[in-house]
């Protein structure tokens, strides 16, 4: 059950070619690819839901207001909870719209980039007649405070009615945002500077002050903008992920599991896929293996977040050898 290798393996390779290595030692796998609220989660839960489960494109503005083609996933509705009565549940995906990844390196403009394009997701969405929006907000290039976003969903006449849960894969609150996420968004010193001012103005004409609350500092702002001015959810979106792909059921068979993640370091421990997995594990006493692309932390840090073992790997092939490694060792 691995997330994302974030910009180069999806989670359903990385499962599928681990579970590739362990079974060629004659041991059973079953892939489980995940997410946490990051790039990758909408194919999750698509998987997850089955046939009935169905995705559209939707011309959307990118970060910096280009046009592009974005994926909405939408999820049959049905009395057990799968969205409201006969009308479905969407998957909006930030990385779609206002995602890191559609930003070149020499083209990151954390002051200028936008989450407009969240927005218009979903706008669609709810014209698609969903009234659950499951909103995934990470790997976002943007740090605007959801304004973007927001202007999108005001100026198509607001929620009309549909209710939004935001998967967050970190805890960071509002006031923190500008700091800790947008240098990889391209902001100097300054330009940091500049961002936390304007959103601390931000946070002062909202409906609700997001400073201080947990996840309203996810991608950009996003999160405390949706929750403080369209009273949306903030919830662990590795936690939700797992629960809708049923891995406690999972678990229950399982002699061991395996996550995953492009790079395993200190902010793992704040939210992300592989710590939720491993506490699950410890908690269920279920040994917790982690293939990642590359490890910042030492035996230690492992440990401490419930990991049996940490192997890198950081290709296909290499992802299978290591799947083989691991299920020879666990049989012997």
């Amino acid at each position: 059950m691995p997330d994302s290798f974030k910009g180069t393996l999806a989670s359903a390779e990385v499962a599928a070619a681990i579970a590739r290595g362990i079974r060629s030692t004659g041991a059973s796998a079953v892939a489980l690819p995940a997410g946490d609220g990051g790039e990758g989660t909408l194919d999750a839960l698509l998987a997850a839901a089955g046939p009935a489960a169905s995705e559209r494109e939707v011309p959307v503005l990118d970060p910096l207001g280009r046009e592009v083609m974005a994926r909405l996933g939408l999820l049959a509705g049905d009395a057990s909870g799968a969205g409201r009565g006969s009308h479905p549940t969407a998957v909006v995906e930030l990385a779609q719209a206002s995602g890191l990844g559609l930003v070149a390196p020499t083209e990151r403009d954390a002051e200028r980039a936008s989450s407009r394009g969240t927005g218009e997701l979903v706008v669609a969405a709810i014209a698609a007649g969903a009234r659950d929006l499951l909103v995934t907000v990470g790997g976002s290039a943007t740090t605007d405070g959801g304004i973007g976003a927001l202007a999108a969903i005001y100026s198509a006449g607001g929620l009309r009615g549909a209710r939004l849960t935001v998967l967050c894969d970190v805890t960071t609150p509002w006031e923190r945002a500008a700091a800790v996420y947008a240098p990889q968004k391209g902001a100097d010193a300054a330009a940091v500077a500049r961002l936390a001012a304007r959103l601390d103005a931000l946070a002062d004409h909202f409906p609700r002050d997001p400073r201080s609350v947990p996840r309203t500092g996810a991608a950009g702002g996003l999160a405390g903008g949706l929750w403080a001015c369209l009273d949306a959810e903030l919830v662990a979106g590795a936690d939700a992920v797992l629960d809708r792909i049923g891995f406690d059921q999972q678990l229950q068979q399982a002699a061991a599991v395996v996550t995953g993640e492009g790079g395993l370091d200190a902010q793992t421990a704040e939210g992300k896929l592989a710590a939720v997995v491993a506490a699950r594990g410890r908690a269920a006493g279920v040994p917790v293996h982690a293939i990642v692309g590359r490890s910042e932390l030492d035996a230690a840090g492992a440990a401490a977040l419930g990991l049996a073992s940490v192997r890198e790997a950081g290709t296909l092939a290499a992802l299978e050898a290591a799947g083989a490694r691991l299920a020879a060792e666990l049989s012997a």
